[in-house]
């Protein structure tokens, strides 16, 4: 099967980032260990920070490895966002879906999960 079409025993490798909100499931990140200021943070508001990385990244106003870095709430951000290579069923299942819909390269729009919204890059 092509990469595109995503078969059963096919991995991706993606990096994301992920901002928490009063909805995640789990209110702490490696940022705000209490989690004072995600429970705070509205979905919508999480959405509208994502989506203003998201155009400095497409805009080529910023390197979203480094975004990633310093605004991610996932452990992943030291690593510039990146979650390594995972197959199917390693991921929740919306997170999942939009990896393998996507092509190497291209940037998602906004995904939500249980742990918050994400933009993912597809890497391989």
């Amino acid at each position: 099967m092509s990469a595109a079409a995503g078969g059963e025993g096919e991995t991706v490798r993606a990096s994301h980032i992920l901002i928490k909100h009063q909805g995640s499931r789990r209110k702490a990140s490696w940022k705000d260990p209490d989690g004072r200021i995600i429970s705070a943070t509205t979905r919508a508001d999480a959405a509208a920070r994502l989506l203003d990385l998201r155009n400095q990244i497409l805009s080529g106003q910023a390197n979203f490895a480094d975004l990633a870095a310093r605004h991610s709430d996932c452990s992943s951000a030291r690593r510039g966002g990146d979650l390594g290579t995972f197959g199917r069923k390693q991921m929740q299942k919306p997170f999942e879906d939009a990896t393998y819909a996507l092509k190497v390269g291209e940037l998602s729009e906004i995904v939500d999960t249980d742990s918050g919204v994400h933009i993912i890059l597809r890497t391989a």
